[in-house]
């Protein structure tokens, strides 16, 4: 059986081929060690000479595994001259791990930020670039400032890549061997990239290769939300006031049903009545009346399962969302689908405008146009489904460089919140009394500054650290590990920074981190956990739960109540119980199972819009990338044509009216009197079509002469103004198309089947537009001699993700602009002289 498992447990058989691999590279030590700084260097450009003579991407890779020993040696020397610190073998393995397109999972402390120079090294030899990605820029600001000595020793150059920079900045941070960025800031960087006119105006290089740090918080506590750029809706906002003001007055379980469980709010047949007597209506649910349901839907929400504190802050006569999984606050970004707004009427502030998406993206998607895709974090393993099945990632866990010496008690169990918190403020005090630095982790703000104000009664100095607070975060963490420290930290708790023990802690037992209430992701739990015990210090952590806590009372806690009552046990004795505990865990992985679910649905619709997305950006990329984007236009001509013929002659089989399709032709394609009814009269419909085309190439030509040499940027300034803005109202389609699709499963339907379908069809019936519309544009247009042509960009609002924007100062968002309305009769605005209804007014 000992064999099996051997055989079975994969991860030791890829951490001992790793040893053997990393041993090669310690093996070279000496060797690379008598080289002088010149020659490190010198070594550097041998490499990406050699590696710019390879132009296939696969050979390029195999050139990397094979001088992989060297290249991490020379980084290891690189960093004891600049840092005075030497990789570990495990360091080494994990970059190994990571330079193969995996996730390394190394546990706090284990010192990942010097791990990941040396798979950056090597893969940026390439001169494709590599991103190194955080959770925020103030990591990404700080680990490119300190590894840029390491890079730029060993000859490489650093970019950084911030929300404030302007395009000129941003190009070069992304034109440099390595660009330190945000996840947010590059996938709004590759939107807007593929929103620009002209090449000189995109910032971004093809995406070769990613480390991304912190990959569990990126990759799948993100992944829920995409990305959005977005214009302003023209949409009244009085119905959220309304709306708010209608579900303050219903009653709980009288009104409307509240399951704590799925979270879902239903109103009751009396809540129903209530409704069309405020809004005095017959039947609420009329088809008339879907807008007004859905803002009492989201009212309820608001009121009922968002909570101020918890899930959002108010600051400043803003409503600012709190991360769950991070505590932090999120400047700038808004819930999506009128939430944002129906808490705004909640908490009595301005209500900002709707807005109408421009272009969006999700994580999923965008991460895996990377050519190679790595991460590194503390917590991954439980996701490790996820992480394959999506991404192409497998996790390797890598082995501590000394053992983990922290104790992880048992949970304990309170009946209610009252008990669970005396507790742990009974435990704090002791630890504090004796010296012993204690963090607390709480799931919510509210909770850190409840617990705080009962240290407080009992004189217990210490920190808190939330999103109300997190200005002083870095400070707090460097004092966290002091003798009597005491920090309450939301899930935060310093993510991405060590918390040092100071003198005299290790012999009073280390850091004590004691939670108060589970997450919903294990993930979560184990980084607060790990936050103690860092490179082999002692330390303790504990959870302390209660039978009221809202993981609980969502799976399963009447059970444990009741077994709790019998045994005649209160707060004053609370159950310590590895069967309670692993009750606990069964919870969190449904809670993950359930999240999982909800990312890959979010996957399958964007993956109906990706296909979509690569078609029109690739169609963009051709005619801005092409010196003459002719034979496009001439094949839109020719498609629109042929479409418009054969509907005239199939629509009217039995009686072919020839007038009506000479009229079509004059409309759409031709100057008056170039066709004669009798050209095309009688014929069938291949000879129209040449007769049409013969005729389109003589008015085409007589453009050409008239626009002289500006006819080339006109078509390509026509074909991307009217992609753009197709493109745009097609996307705001498919975003209202996805939010109301999910009705169609109460018809027995599968919503994503017909999501995909009626997505194809509005994707042709676009794209049949655009040929219609270039080609119409194109051959009907007449131009001053004095006049220059120049391309328009769409004008771009504010940039979201999670319907939130990308942190930038505030932008009203603005709508695409559109022509002035012209009076029928008046002169066309294109100065051919005509009349507006006789040149571009022609429907």
């Amino acid at each position: 059986m000992g064999f099996l498992s051997k055989i079975a447990d994969g991860n030791k058989r890829v951490v001992k081929s790793l040893g053997k691999l990393a041993d090669q590279v310690i093996h070279l030590e000496d060797e690379i060690a008598k080289l002088t700084d010149d020659q490190l260097r010198e070594k550097t450009e041998k490499f990406k000479k050699e590696l710019a003579e390879i132009e296939d991407y696969s050979k390029q890779e195999k050139y990397l595994d094979k001088i992989l020993p060297e290249a991490f040696a020379i980084v290891r020397e690189g960093s004891k001259r600049v840092f005075q610190m030497t990789p570990f073998k495990v360091q080494i393995m994990g970059g190994i791990a990571i330079h193969r397109g995996d996730i390394s999972e190394m546990k706090t402390g284990e010192g990942k930020t010097l791990t990941a120079t040396m798979p950056v090294y090597l893969n940026a030899l390439t001169g494709r670039g590599v991103h190194v990605i955080t959770v925020n820029e103030y990591l990404a600001s700080s680990q490119s400032e300190e590894m840029a000595q390491l890079y730029n020793f060993l000859g490489l150059s650093v970019g950084l890549n911030l929300n404030a920079y302007d395009t000129d900045e941003k190009r070069k941070a992304y034109a440099s061997d390595i660009t330190y960025s945000t996840n947010n800031e590059l996938g709004f960087d590759y939107l807007r990239d593929n929103m620009v006119t002209y090449k000189k105006d995109r910032v971004m290089r093809p995406l070769n290769f990613a480390i991304i740090d912190e990959v569990d918080s990126i990759l799948i506590d993100e992944a829920r939300t995409p990305l959005i750029i977005s214009g302003e809706a023209e949409k009244s906002t009085t119905l959220y006031t309304q709306a708010n003001v209608f579900v303050k007055m219903l009653k709980d379980e009288d009104d409307f049903t509240y399951d704590e469980k799925t979270k879902a709010i239903t109103l009751t047949e009396q809540g129903i009545d209530k409704a069309e007597r405020m809004f005095k209506i017959d039947n609420l649910f009329d088809v008339k009346n879907v807008n007004l349901m859905h803002h009492i839907n989201i009212a309820l929400k608001a009121n009922r399962t968002m909570l101020k504190d918890k899930d959002y802050v108010v600051d400043e006569g803003e409503i600012m969302i709190v991360d769950q999984f991070t505590g932090r606050t999120m400047p700038g970004r808004r819930f999506s689908d009128g939430l944002h707004q129906a808490i705004e009427a909640k908490e009595g502030l301005e209500i900002q405008n709707e807005s109408k998406t421009m272009a969006s993206i999700t994580f999923q998607n965008f991460f895996r146009m990377y050519n190679k895709l790595s991460g590194m974090t503390g917590t991954a393993k439980t996701e490790e489904e996820e992480f394959r099945n999506i991404y192409n990632m497998t996790v390797t866990q890598i082995p501590t460089n000394r053992p983990i010496q922290r104790i992880d008690e048992a949970d304990l169990i309170f009946a209610t919140q009252k008990g669970k918190f005396d507790a742990v403020v009974k435990d704090v005090i002791e630890l504090y009394k004796k010296g012993q630095p204690v963090l607390l982790g709480t799931v919510a703000v509210e909770t850190s500054e409840y617990i705080s104000q009962l240290l407080k009664k009992k004189g217990v100095r210490h920190d808190v650290l939330n999103a109300k607070n997190h200005e002083r975060e870095a400070e707090i963490i460097l004092n966290a590990g002091q003798k009597g420290a005491v920090t309450i930290a939301t899930n935060m708790a310093g993510r991405g920074t060590d918390i040092k023990l100071g003198e005299g802690v290790i012999e009073l037992g280390g850091l004590a981190v004691i939670g108060t209430e589970r997450h919903e992701s294990r993930r979560i739990d184990d980084q607060l956990r790990g936050r103690s015990g860092r490179q082999g210090d002692v330390g303790r952590s504990r959870f302390y739960l209660s039978l009221q806590d809202e993981l609980m009372v969502r799976f399963g806690s009447e059970r444990m109540q009741s077994l709790m009552g019998k045994l005649g046990m209160n707060d004053d004795t609370p159950i310590e119980s590895k069967m309670v505990s692993r009750a606990v865990e069964s919870a969190q992985k449904r809670v993950e199972g359930n999240n999982f679910d909800a990312r890959k649905r979010l996957l399958e619709y964007d993956d109906v819009l990706r296909k979509q997305r690569e078609i029109i950006y690739g169609e963009r990329n051709d005619i801005i990338e092409k010196d003459d984007v002719q034979d496009i236009v001439k094949d839109m001509i020719k498609s629109s044509v042929e479409r418009g013929v054969n509907y005239h002659l199939v629509a009217n089989e039995e009686e072919i009216d020839y007038e009506a399709l000479l009229h079509f032709i004059e409309d759409s394609y031709l100057k008056p009197d170039m066709l004669k009814l009798d050209d095309i009269r009688g014929k069938d419909y291949e000879d129209i079509v040449e007769v049409v085309l013969e005729k389109i190439k003589q008015q085409y030509q007589s453009q050409v002469e008239d626009f002289d040499d500006q006819m080339s940027e006109f078509e390509r300034m026509i074909v991307l103004r009217t992609i753009d803005r197709k493109w745009t109202d097609h996307i705001d389609t498919m975003d209202q198309l996805r939010t109301g699709i999910h009705l169609r499963s109460y018809g027995q339907i599968n919503p994503l089947r017909e999501y995909q379908n009626e997505g194809l069809d509005l994707f042709e019936t676009m794209l049949n537009e655009i040929e219609d519309e270039v080609s119409k544009y194109i051959l009907k247009s007449t131009i001053d001699r004095g006049e220059h042509v120049q391309r328009e960009q769409v004008e771009i609002g504010e940039a979201k993700h999670a319907s939130a924007n990308d942190g930038k100062e505030k932008v009203k968002p603005k709508p695409i602009v559109k022509d002035e309305q012209v009076g029928r009769n008046d002169p066309c605005p294109c100065g051919s002289g005509k009349k507006y209804k006789n040149c571009h007014g022609q429907s």
